[in-house]
């Protein structure tokens, strides 16, 4: 679905994404792991258009998107993308409902009286029912998670991009976020890619993975072949050691 080629990215005159390059397949979990600061939501927000990448190309579907500036095909580029947003992003001073129903509204030309039906749909998806009419505030943080991924799924994207989903979550409720993400995989054919520091989480939902190091894709592969890798960066990673080639590049 997605092809990326010595992608570049810079701030300030500091080099963040160097020559990133990696495929994204169709209807699989491409995972990305990487040290703070290593570029993972650069990457992803270069990928969604919402930052232009200073050089190198992101193939979608076998266009080029990389220097895409009319804005009215970057807001149709973007309805092919879903974002889940690491703390969930909902608005406060809506319901649950009005939540889920808002890039129905304002992505989409869904009639407004189909969008109870969709909002009841996705909320059942993500397995949450009845709770249209309760505020933000009152729902746990594994419940916002929820409705946050059931407001992505209303406009029925191509392609999902979560930011760390089980971060701030107890280990079950991390679980129950697993194997939703799985489960859409299966039960609707959606691509996703996640961002994540969750080396269990990563390994139970990846298809692929990726480990970006010193602005590149250290390692590229299946995760089964990942988990056994003797990639010494990726093998840090994976052991939270702090010994090691990453300790010595900080150290140094």
């Amino acid at each position: 679905m997605i092809e990326i080629k010595n992608l570049k990215k810079s701030f300030g005159g500091k080099q963040i994404l160097k020559s990133v390059t990696f495929s994204i397949k169709e209807g699989g979990v491409t995972t990305v792991i990487g040290g703070s600061g290593t570029g993972k939501s650069t990457l992803i927000k270069c990928i969604i258009r919402l930052l232009e990448p200073d050089g190198g190309q992101i193939l979608f579907d076998g266009k080029d998107i990389t220097h895409i500036k009319d804005e009215l095909a970057l807001a149709q580029l973007r309805r092919s993308f879903g974002y889940l947003f690491q703390e969930g992003a909902l608005f406060d001073s809506l319901t649950v409902g009005e939540n889920v129903a808002f890039g129905l509204k304002y992505l989409t030309d869904t009639p407004a009286a189909d969008y109870p039906k969709i909002v009841k749909e996705k909320l059942a998806l993500v397995g949450l029912k009845d709770i249209e009419n309760m505020r933000p505030a009152e729902l746990s943080g594994g419940m916002k998670k929820r409705v946050s991924l059931a407001r992505v799924l209303a406009i029925n994207p191509k392609l999902i991009l979560y930011d760390e989903p089980t971060s701030g979550l107890d280990p079950i409720m991390s679980e129950i976020i697993n194997e939703l993400i799985s489960g859409l995989k299966r039960k609707l054919g959606v691509t996703s890619v996640v961002i994540t520091h969750d080396m269990k989480s990563a390994f139970e939902i990846s298809d692929t993975m990726v480990m970006l190091h010193d602005g590149r894709a250290e390692l590229v592969a299946p995760a089964g072949e990942f988990k056994n890798t003797d990639n010494p960066y990726a093998r840090q990673f994976i052991e939270g050691s702090s010994r090691g080639p990453i300790r010595m590049e900080i150290t140094n």
